[in-house]
């Protein structure tokens, strides 16, 4: 079964840091990154990295606060947010794309207070 578990938000001040990991279940895939969706707005697509060559894409709102990372064996990926800013607070989740399809994660909920 595939499975995706994301952690790591919590209530942190502007300017703070905190690193969402989300673990990987034993399956494929080619793709993975972090999205987020603030109420009443459209889904964003934040970071996300290639297994295939490491390539790594960042939104332009975190371009340069986040980092993404992944462990050797593929079974994690990381998201390294520093600086961050009151409109950072949302609700992030996880996704891989396989072969088979794509598979979200549940949420793992930031807050930046001001």
């Amino acid at each position: 079964e595939v499975q995706l578990q994301a952690s790591g938000g919590g209530l942190v001040q502007a300017g703070g840091s905190l690193r969402l990991s989300c673990s990987v279940s034993d399956f494929d895939y080619y793709n993975i990154g972090w999205f987020r969706q603030a109420p009443g707005k459209e889904r964003e697509g934040v970071s996300c990295i290639s297994t295939a060559d490491d390539s790594t894409y960042y939104s332009d709102s975190v371009k340069g606060r986040f980092t993404i990372s992944s462990d050797n064996a593929k079974t994690a990926v990381y998201l390294q947010m520093n600086r961050l800013k009151p409109e950072d607070t949302t609700v992030y989740y996880c996704k891989a794309d396989s072969d088979s399809g794509s598979y979200w994660g549940q949420g793992t909920q930031v807050t930046v207070s001001s």
